[in-house]
């Protein structure tokens, strides 16, 4: 497989082995080869089966698989959900499994429904209960914890019931950004509960420790908060956790309470799920769908998905008893917008709804199809018995396919896995593919990709690129134009006929995002990870449309973004050019004076000083003193205080600098007024904060933390919402922030 420049960095920075030294030891092909080893048990016949079928372009699974095959973690599945009761022990022993499993680079999701309200009696301690959110800033924090021991953030999904007595806190809980931001937080609506936002009649919120009602709430009002927060910040979701259990292949075993993190994988308690992606884009010959080279790609990667089962070793013996038990994958797509783009068929069309229907359809039958013949090699997945197979009463009326026969023989002969099909983010691997993610539109058709030296290149959708060579239209001047905004579709220099086709997400509305997503979803599985985009002028009553549309259509759940709801705004289609699009971001310049405060804390290091000051607009240097200390030790300290120094005077928030500094650990921690500081970053991150803290409590008046950007009367179209990792903007796709340039991911 060719791979373009941008894949070769992304496989380099995350996929490549690398050595003690922190080299590279691994190109492409070694990868690959590693993987169908791994995957085949070193059986000849299938490793080569699997390496041809990675280096086609045509599938790949989900990174944990890619990272961890035939290494030493070798465990390989992206999503897990986790049990919460209602105690000590199963709460703190949740927060453990759960850090075990982000630092195995998997996802997880909780229902936090079980746990008694904020105060509530506790008859044990004859005490009272803090209720869910407080054990959720919990989990946060042990994120935190593991992010900061040196691997990958870990991400969570909270799901609370919408009859749980706390439920208004819950939709309110991320109304501050700065709280839970490793969580994505969704509620979990029943069927009961729209019927009564319909009727605008009240229901009951019921304890989950006493099964007791503990009061009523008019279900349209709160339904109305659900939407008021979405528009404002993008959370909470919804899940529609009924319809999700409807589809439960294995409801003897157990209730669905929860999901992953960015909601397309339902999971009982202690079950986890490995996913995989066909690349859509490349499934085209003669401007027509290739069916041939889809049904044999399906049927090749249900194989090697069904053999990653056996080759993980999960990080909890219940997760690998539970696994081995439903044998879920999921196998989803991506391309999807790249295949429309070669089809010259608009996203937001009656065919391009009725092509994904038609495509999702031939995915799932021929998944089931094969999974059936695996059964009568292999067996079928342990629980079987009693799940809906084998009872015949699997759901699917079809467009193309045989799906009365199909259910008949399963229910005769077996199928070897209790869920086939799941359309997940496709993240770093799409950008390995050089093709677009899951199911959404392009988010932009050109965009500005930021390299050394402040140098910025153009990163231009393949699709667009020859058509508008086609047309004679390729040039550097056209290009700059269209990475103003990402989109053609006010273009006039551009035909109105490719105008119509190469659509991006804000040239689409959100009915036909629905619609889409509804599409996919009729012959999915699991579930379907989008976003719905909305203009930054949507109002509250749009969001409650979109909302009610995906329940009207059959989603299992729905995500929204509108355009600037958020501090850290992702792409904007706004009116003017802020700073933010010039080459490069120069510090304010310090007065001849400043006031600010010393702080003392004691490090493992000694006595250190930390010297914050401010000037008319905020907090804007760090000064760092250590007893008597030199050297390397001096320098690394006036090294901190610098790069904290420049990023202040960049008007870069002080929140962020501490969540860089905080956590960092060396071999010499110190406790110091109940608090234990981990080293001397750790102990500049605090000082910031108790910074902040004090400036909240009045205590420093005159200082003005938040700065506002200046405005200027010139056109804007982008915002300064940059990748941390390598400053390219950054998009709101599939649930989750994404960095189109180098694979970043907040989820």
């Amino acid at each position: 497989m060719q791979l373009s420049e941008n894949a070769l960095k992304v496989l380099d920075k995350r996929y490549f082995n690398k050595n003690d030294q922190g080299e590279t030891v691994e190109d492409w092909e070694k990868l690959i080869t590693r993987v169908a080893k791994d995957i085949s048990s070193n059986d000849p016949v299938k490793c080569d089966k699997y390496k041809s079928l990675l280096d086609s372009g045509c599938f790949l699974p989900n990174s944990p698989t890619l990272m961890n095959a035939g290494n030493d973690l070798q465990q390989l599945s992206a999503c897990f959900v986790l049990p919460i009761e209602d105690s000590m022990d199963s709460i703190f022993e949740t927060v453990k499994n759960a850090a075990l499993i982000h630092k195995s680079g998997g996802g997880t999701g909780f229902s936090f429904s079980r746990l008694r309200e904020a105060n509530a009696r506790v008859r044990s301690t004859n005490g009272v209960s803090s209720g869910p959110l407080s054990f959720m800033k919990v989990f946060n924090a042990a994120t935190d914890a593991v992010k900061q021991g040196g691997t990958r953030r870990g991400a969570n999904m909270a799901i609370l019931n919408v009859d749980h007595p706390q439920i208004l806190d819950f939709i309110t809980c991320k109304e501050d950004l700065k709280e839970l931001t490793n969580f994505n937080i969704s509620v979990g609506i029943t069927e009961s509960f729209m019927q009564s936002v319909y009727s605008n009649e009240d229901y009951d919120l019921i304890s989950p420790a006493t099964g007791e009602k503990k009061g009523s709430l008019n279900a349209r009002t709160v339904f109305s908060l659900i939407v008021e927060m979405a528009h404002r910040n993008g959370e909470p979701g919804i899940i529609f956790l009924d319809r999700i259990n409807e589809a439960n292949p294995t409801p003897n075993i157990g209730k669905i309470e929860s999901t992953n993190p960015c909601g397309e994988q339902p999971l009982l308690p202690n079950e986890a799920c490995n996913l995989g992606s066909l690349n859509l884009a490349v499934m085209i010959k003669d401007k027509q769908v290739d069916w041939d080279k889809l049904r044999d790609t399906v049927r090749t990667s249900v194989d090697f998905l069904d053999d990653v089962i056996d080759r993980s070793q999960f990080p909890l013996a219940q997760i690998d008893e539970m696994v081995k038990s439903n044998r879920k994958i999921g196998l989803g797509v991506m391309g999807w917008s790249d295949m429309l783009y070669q089809l010259r068929m608009p996203y937001a069309s009656d065919q391009a709804v009725e092509l994904a229907g038609q495509i999702m359809e031939f995915i799932d039958f021929t998944a089931k199809e094969r999974s059936m013949e695996l059964a009568s090699d292999k067996g079928s997945f342990p629980n079987f018995v009693g799940s809906i197979y084998s009872n015949g009463s699997l759901d699917r009326d079809g467009i193309r396919c045989n799906w009365p026969d199909l259910i008949a023989s399963i229910k005769k002969n077996g199928i070897r896995n209790a869920t086939l099909t799941t359309i997940a983010p496709t993240g770093t691997i799409s950008m390995i593919l050089d093709t677009s993610s899951g199911i959404e539109p392009q988010f932009s058709l050109v965009f500005v990709k930021n390299v050394m030296d402040g140098e910025k290149l153009l990163y231009v959708n393949k699709w667009l690129e020859e058509a508008l060579e086609a047309e004679g239209l390729l040039d550097k001047a056209i290009l700059d134009e269209i990475s103003q905004t990402g989109s053609i579709s006010h273009n006039d220099k551009i035909p109105a006929a490719l105008r119509e086709v190469f659509q991006t997400a804000h040239d689409i509305s959100p009915e036909w995002h629905i619609r889409m997503q509804a599409a996919f979803q009729k012959y999915t599985d699991n579930a379907v990870s989008k976003t719905i985009n909305f203009p930054s002028d949507a109002s509250v009553e749009d969001i409650r449309t979109a909302y009610e549309m995906a329940y009207q259509l059959g989603c299992k759940g729905v995500t929204v973004y509108r355009d600037g709801s958020r501090d850290n705004q992702v792409l904007s289609t706004g009116t003017s050019v802020k700073s933010s699009t010039d080459p490069q971001v120069a510090p304010r310049s310090r007065p001849e004076v400043t006031h600010g405060i010393t702080q003392r804390l004691e490090t493992g290091c000694g006595h250190m000083y930390v010297t914050i000051n401010t000037d008319d607009r905020g907090a804007c240097e760090v000064f760092v003193q250590m007893g008597k200390v030199g050297g390397c030790a001096s320098a690394q300290l006036e090294a901190i205080a610098r790069l904290s120094s420049l990023a202040m005077r960049s008007n870069i928030k002080v929140e962020s600098i501490i969540r860089q500094l905080k956590g960092i650990r060396c071999q010499s921690p110190m406790w110091h007024k109940g608090k234990m500081i981990t080293s001397c970053g750790d102990a500049v991150g605090q000082a910031l904060e108790q910074f902040l803290n004090m400036k909240d409590k009045g205590e420093l008046a005159s200082i003005k933390i938040d700065v506002s950007d200046e405005k200027t009367a010139e056109p804007v179209f982008k915002s300064s919402a940059l990748c941390p990792d390598c400053s390219t903007t950054i998009e709101h796709v599939e649930g989750c922030l994404k960095c189109p340039s180098c694979g970043w991911s907040k989820c």
